[in-house]
């Protein structure tokens, strides 16, 4: 959620608290009084700097697949949100990211989860994993990575350059210093001049546009059904999410075409439960909606739930970029590192 406008400047204090100790972290970390371990391996860091969503998962997703469709043994390391012990003992997705990357990688990927990135990291190493793809990395300075790949969202780029918890950085625009490779997502022009030029006050860094696509639209809760393309806009729907950027993803389906009567948010990674499924399918039927439409990610954290008077429909997104050009990025700031040259 945005600070109100008014309370901004009452935080600001606190603000410039939580830059500087972010500013010293990393001040520590370049300095070697703290120490970034190194995994047998290469690692890929995913990250962004604001809180919220800017495409993470979709990006994680994106480089997985491209690995592992190089023959490449890979492996996601993330923390996993509201994570469990129990869950991960067992095979258990801890939290919808992790559902959702298993769903999709097929379980060709291994996925460490929980806060020890490096541990998790040396278990998957000791069992023949060379590749890493670090998830909402760029503030896991614990963890050295071969590349730093960070996402700009183009409807929030920059916090209202403030942090936390005046703003929604988390941590200063400078930190820019510290990316190999620049992508700005979600922009309805490519190039976008404006955020272009505060990136590069910091970072000559390669700068890259990804959208997103809409691949399907899948029944909820098996995800065996798509629904037709050709009904895609035509059917009426109530779209809901529990996501970092729900104002995004109501865009998105306004941009593919989409007839959507009522809309519905949540807090980011919210678990629903018999009643708000049941207030929801009321909402939808009395204004007219043919179904629910979600996110993917919502689909593990309706595990709990039935529907009773309404069909739920969720969408398959991926990123689209340019992707010769973008790994070739990749791989230019993975030699740079390993030659300790300055970027």
């Amino acid at each position: 959620m945005k600070p109100a406008s008014g309370s901004r400047w009452v935080l600001w204090p606190l603000s410039m608290l939580y830059s500087a100790a972010a500013r010293a972290r990393v001040w520590c970390y370049a300095r070697g009084i703290f120490r970034a371990r190194k995994l047998p391996g290469t690692v890929i860091s995913v990250g962004n700097l604001t809180v919220g969503g800017t495409g993470k998962t979709p990006m994680v997703l994106w480089i997985a697949e491209r690995l592992l469709g190089e023959g490449k043994n890979t492996a996601i390391l993330t923390r996993g949100y509201r994570g469990t012990v129990e869950g991960g003992a067992h095979g258990v997705p801890q939290s919808d990211e992790v559902a959702l990357l298993r769903e999709r990688l097929s379980g060709k990927v291994q996925i460490g989860v929980g806060g020890d990135r490096y541990k998790n990291g040396g278990v998957l190493a000791r069992h023949g994993t060379e590749w890493f793809v670090l998830d909402d990395g760029f503030q896991h300075l614990p963890l050295a990575r071969d590349a730093d790949i960070v996402l700009i969202d183009a409807t929030d780029p920059f916090g209202g350059g403030l942090t936390l918890p005046g703003g929604r950085l988390r941590e200063p625009i400078s930190a820019l210093r510290r990316a190999d490779v620049v992508v700005i997502t979600r922009s309805v022009q490519a190039p976008a001049p404006a955020i272009e030029a505060m990136v590069r006050r910091y970072t000559k860094s390669s700068i890259f546009y990804a959208t997103t696509k809409l691949d399907n639209v899948l029944r909820v809760p098996q995800l065996a059904v798509a629904l037709p393309p050709n009904d895609w806009p035509r059917a009426r729907f109530l779209a809901f999410c529990g996501i970092g950027n729900p104002p995004a993803f109501f865009e998105d389906l306004r941009r593919w075409g989409f007839q959507v009567v009522a809309k519905r948010s949540f807090a980011d990674h919210h678990v629903y439960d018999a009643r708000e499924m049941a207030d929801l399918e009321l909402a939808a039927a009395s204004c007219g909606a043919d179904a629910l439409l979600c996110t993917e990610k919502d689909v593990w954290n309706l595990r709990h739930v039935q529907f009773t008077a309404m069909p739920v429909y969720c969408c398959r997104i991926s990123l689209e970029l340019p992707g010769e050009e973008f790994r070739a990025a990749i791989a230019e700031a993975v030699s740079r590192r390993r030659n300790g040259a300055a970027r």
